[in-house]
């Protein structure tokens, strides 16, 4: 069964409390791409106290430790906009 945005809504919350999260399936843009058949591709807008004081790559890498499990259901790109509380 694919990946679905539900699911990575889930993951994130029980890992990393965000105080704000969008979770948006943009696969239907990528329909007949290279890649497109070996997944879906999402974009993640999270808020989040657990990123602060952290650079963008460790946010990533929170990101991705949390959706570990899902990556390879079925997840072929992921777009992550990664904030701390109060940042812009």
């Amino acid at each position: 069964m694919p990946v679905d945005a539900r699911q990575l809504e889930t993951a994130l919350k029980e890992r990393l409390a965000p105080l704000q999260l969008q979770v948006q399936d943009d696969s239907a843009a990528h329909a007949g791409h290279a890649g497109a058949g070996e997944g879906s591709h999402y974009t993640v807008r999270i808020v989040s106290e657990r990123f602060a004081g952290l650079s963008r790559v460790a946010r990533h890498r929170l990101v991705y430790d949390a959706l570990g499990s899902l990556i390879p259901q079925g997840i072929h790109a992921l777009a992550i906009h990664a904030k701390a509380p109060g940042e812009a």
